[in-house]
C-alpha cells in the first residue's frame, strides 16, 4: 500500500488525537442526553468505521490521488485555466471541493438509492463523535464518481486533495461531537463553521430538520441555499430516523445489511405517526 506522509503520517495521529481529545470533552460537558450504552454504541460505531476506513484507504484515496495526478499532467481543471496565482488557486479550490461536498451530501438525502445507503449514518440514536465515523462503506464507494469528478473538473493538486480529506475528517469528527460548547461561542463559530449544535439539528428525526444544514466544513453554504437552521434546542431533539427506534435493529451486520434490504418509509414511526414540530422562525439565530 503507498503511503501518502499528509494522511498516514501527519493526518492519521491528529485525527486520532483529536477524536480522543473530544471523545473526553463530550463526557466531560456532554451537549445531550444520551439514550443508548456508550461502550454498545462505540463497538457498533468501531466496527462500521473499520470497514469505512478501509474502504477510504484502499479505494477513495487511490483513485482521488490517481485523478489529481492526471489533472496536474493535463493541466486539466478550472482553477488551472484562471489566471490566478497559486495560493489563489488553491483557495478557490478548497472553497470549490467544499461547497460540491455539500452538494453531495443534500444528494444523498434527496436521492432515494444514496439515501438507502446514507440513512445508516442517520439511524444512531444518539449522536457524537463515534457518529462521525459510521459510514456504510457502500456509501463511500459510491462517493468515488463525484470524488473524482470532483478534483477533476476543479482541477485539484494531489497535495491538496489530501490536506482536504484530512480538514474534512477533523470538521466531520468535530460537529458530530456532543460536545457542550458555551452558546456564544457556537454563535461566533456558526457564522463561519459547522458546530455541534447546528449539526445535532441535521439529525433529528423531524424531516424538515434533517433537510437542513447540509454543509460540513464552511457554514455559507447553507446560508447561501438558504437550508441554514439554528433555533432548535438541544434538549428538544430526537437522534435518529422515524423508521428505526428498536436498538436490536441497529447491531453491526444489521447495518451493513440495510441498505440492500426493502426499505422503510423513513420518516414514519413504528407507531404509523410522523414526529413534526412548528417553526421557531427565528431559523438564523442558534438556540441554547
Amino acid at each position: 500500500m503507498e503511503i501518502h506522509p499528509v494522511l498516514d503520517l501527519i493526518g492519521g495521529p491528529l485525527l486520532g488525537a483529536l477524536f480522543l481529545l473530544l471523545l473526553w470533552r463530550e463526557r466531560k460537558r456532554p451537549l445531550r442526553q444520551r439514550v443508548q450504552g456508550w461502550w454498545d454504541r462505540l463497538l457498533i460505531n468501531g466496527g462500521i468505521a473499520a470497514t469505512a476506513a478501509l474502504t477510504v484507504r484502499l479505494t477513495v484515496i487511490p483513485v482521488v490521488v490517481a485523478v489529481a495526478h492526471w489533472a496536474e499532467r493535463a493541466d486539466f481543471g478550472l482553477v488551472r485555466w484562471l489566471p490566478l496565482s497559486e495560493p489563489v488557486q488553491w483557495g478557490l479550490a478548497f472553497l470549490l471541493l467544499d461547497y460540491t461536498v455539500y452538494i453531495w451530501h443534500r444528494l444523498n438525502h434527496v436521492v432515494p438509492f444514496l439515501w438507502r445507503f446514507h440513512h445508516v449514518h442517520h439511524t444512531d440514536l444518539d449522536l457524537d463523535v463515534s457518529t462521525a465515523f459510521r459510514f456504510h462503506f457502500g456509501e463511500l464507494l459510491l462517493s468515488v464518481i463525484w470524488r473524482s469528478a470532483q478534483v477533476a473538473l476543479i482541477g485539484v493538486p494531489v497535495l491538496l486533495a489530501l490536506l482536504f480529506e484530512v480538514v474534512l475528517e477533523g470538521a466531520t469528527e468535530f460537529h458530530h461531537s456532543n460536545w457542550r460548547l458555551p452558546v456564544m461561542w457556537e454563535r461566533r463559530l456558526a457564522w463561519v463553521f459547522v458546530t455541534p449544535r447546528m449539526h445535532g439539528i441535521h439529525h433529528s428525526i423531524v424531516e424538515r430538520e434533517t433537510n437542513s444544514n447540509w454543509s460540513v466544513i464552511f457554514s455559507a453554504w447553507d446560508r447561501l441555499h438558504r437550508t441554514l437552521r439554528l433555533d432548535i434546542p438541544q434538549h428538544q431533539i430526537v437522534i435518529g430516523v422515524p423508521a428505526y427506534r428498536d436498538p436490536q435493529e441497529l447491531g453491526f451486520l444489521s447495518l451493513l445489511r440495510m441498505p440492500f434490504r426493502r426499505q422503510r418509509p423513513t420518516w414514519v414511526l413504528p407507531s404509523g405517526a410522523q414526529p413534526e414540530r412548528e417553526p421557531a422562525g427565528e431559523t438564523d439565530r442558534m438556540a441554547a
